[in-house]
C-alpha cells in the first residue's frame, strides 16, 4: 500500500536537487535581481526579459537548447571536457545546472519586487550613517527583502519538485541518478501501474499544497498581529 523503494528513491533525489537549485538560486539571484532593481544600463531591460523567458517557454524548448549546449558538440559541453569534466546531460550536475535556469524566475521577480517596493529612502539614511555599500546591502537591504527572499525560496523549491520537461530533457531517466519524482510518476503511467502512479502523485500533490499554504500562512500572520 506504500511507496516503493524506486519511489522513495526518486523523492530523496528530487529534494537533493531542490534544495541545492534553491541554494545556488539564493547565491546568483539576489545579486541579479539587485543589479536589476539598481541599474540604468541599456542591458537592464534585454537581461530582465531572458530572466523571464522560462516562464514563457515550453520547458522541452528550454531543455532542449540545454541538451545541446551542454553537449559533446555545444560550447558548454566542449568547455566542460577541456576541464575534463566530460559533459554534463543525464547526469546529477545537468539536471542541477537545467533547473536552476528553469527556476531562476521564481527566484528572482519576488526578491525583485520587494528591493523595488523598498525604494531609495532606506538606503540613503544608511549613507547619511557613513554605512558602507556592503554593510547597505547586508544590514538594510536583506533584512528589509526578508518577504521577498523567503518567497522566492520557497517558490523556487516547490517549482523545482514538480519540474518535469527540463529534467526529463536533460537528465533523461536514470534510477538514482537522474530519474526524479515527476519522471517516476510518467514511468508508472507508461506501464500501466496507475495505484503506484496515483499514491506517488498524492504525495507531490499534498507536499505542494503544504508548501503554498504554510507560504499564504506566513505571508499574512504579520498583517493580523499588526491589526
Amino acid at each position: 500500500m506504500g511507496l516503493t523503494a524506486s519511489d522513495l528513491q526518486a523523492i530523496g533525489l528530487t529534494l537533493q536537487v531542490a534544495a541545492l537549485t534553491t541554494a545556488i538560486l539564493l547565491l546568483l539571484g539576489v545579486p541579479l535581481a539587485w543589479w536589476l532593481a539598481r541599474t540604468q544600463s541599456f542591458w537592464r531591460k534585454p537581461v530582465g526579459a531572458l530572466v523571464a523567458l522560462p516562464l514563457v517557454l515550453p520547458p522541452t524548448v528550454i531543455g532542449f537548447y540545454l541538451l545541446v549546449l551542454m553537449g559533446p558538440q555545444g560550447w558548454v559541453g566542449q568547455w566542460t571536457q577541456a576541464l575534463g569534466l566530460g559533459t554534463l546531460p543525464f547526469s546529477f550536475g545537468g539536471l542541477v545546472v537545467g533547473s536552476v535556469i528553469y527556476s531562476t524566475p521564481f527566484m528572482v521577480q519576488p526578491v525583485l519586487n520587494a528591493m523595488q517596493a523598498m525604494g531609495s529612502r532606506p538606503l540613503e539614511v544608511a549613507a547619511t550613517l557613513r554605512a558602507s555599500p556592503t554593510d547597505r546591502f547586508f544590514n538594510v537591504v536583506l533584512p528589509l527583502c526578508k518577504p521577498g527572499l523567503i518567497t522566492g525560496a520557497v517558490m523556487s523549491f516547490a517549482h523545482t519538485v514538480g519540474e518535469f520537461g527540463v529534467v526529463l530533457m536533460v537528465g533523461g531517466n536514470i534510477p538514482g541518478v537522474t530519474r526524479m519524482a515527476s519522471v517516476q510518476i510518467y514511468d508508472h503511467v507508461e506501464a500501466l501501474e496507475y495505484a503506484d502512479a496515483h499514491r506517488l502523485a498524492a504525495v507531490m500533490l499534498g507536499f505542494s499544497f503544504m508548501v503554498l499554504l504554510g507560504l499564504q500562512i506566513w505571508k499574512t500572520e504579520p498583517k493580523g498581529a499588526a491589526a
